[in-house]
């Protein structure tokens, strides 16, 4: 379902959905990597189709609603593709999940949430969840539990995409160990050359 938003008038401020920095991300894995934490990582399957509407938006119902509601009016009550707000309604439903989880927004990055936990030693430290629309990035020790049984209880998570990330933001990631036996996240931009390349092949033969 896509909504036609060229119809409709421009709403008033932001429309779009929150994007968590690459500095964050970094950070983040730096973070994770010096005090030994897991970072899993998620898709929100159909986020827009899970998410309340703040448009007045309707239709004229077309045989596909049945035939006894051929020409009837319906009130369309989720952000569909193609609305102009569908991005901004997306992102405030998962902030208000976000603080109903107890998280905390970082003022320096407001994509970036943060929680005070305990490590099974009963040590102090933060857990951080990073937000790039649907893509979430979790550091935790306990990172499946925070994805499954706290967002995935308010969000139909992609299960195949729950686990350590391959792939975030476009780039390749994994962890790898440094010769003096510490381990660390990689992110590189293979993905990008590859596709790069392939595409000056492809000009290439066109010419």
């Amino acid at each position: 379902w896509v909504l036609d938003g060229h119809k409709t008038p421009n709403p008033i401020g932001s429309t779009y959905a929150g994007v968590v920095s690459r500095e964050s991300v970094r950070i983040a894995l730096t973070y994770a990597a010096l005090n030994g934490l897991d970072v899993m990582a998620a898709d929100i399957r159909n986020e827009y189709l899970q998410t309340p509407s703040s448009q007045k938006d309707y239709i004229i119902c077309g045989p596909e609603f049945g035939l006894e509601n051929v020409g009837r009016v319906a009130l369309i009550t989720r952000a569909l593709y193609g609305g102009k707000s569908a991005g901004k309604d997306f992102r405030n439903h998962l902030r208000s999940c976000m603080r109903h989880l107890d998280f905390k927004s970082c003022l320096a990055d407001p994509d970036v949430w943060m929680l005070p936990a305990l490590r099974p030693d009963g040590s102090e430290y933060y857990e951080y969840v990073l937000l790039y629309t649907d893509d979430v990035l979790v550091v935790s020790t306990n990172g499946a539990q925070i994805l499954r049984e706290g967002i995935g209880r308010y969000f139909d998570l992609k299960e195949e995409s729950i686990g350590p990330p391959k792939i975030y933001l476009g780039g390749h990631m994994r962890e790898v160990e440094l010769e003096n036996g510490v381990k660390a996240w990689a992110f590189s931009s293979l993905q990008y050359v590859q596709e790069a390349v392939k595409n000056v092949e492809r000009y290439l033969d066109l010419t």
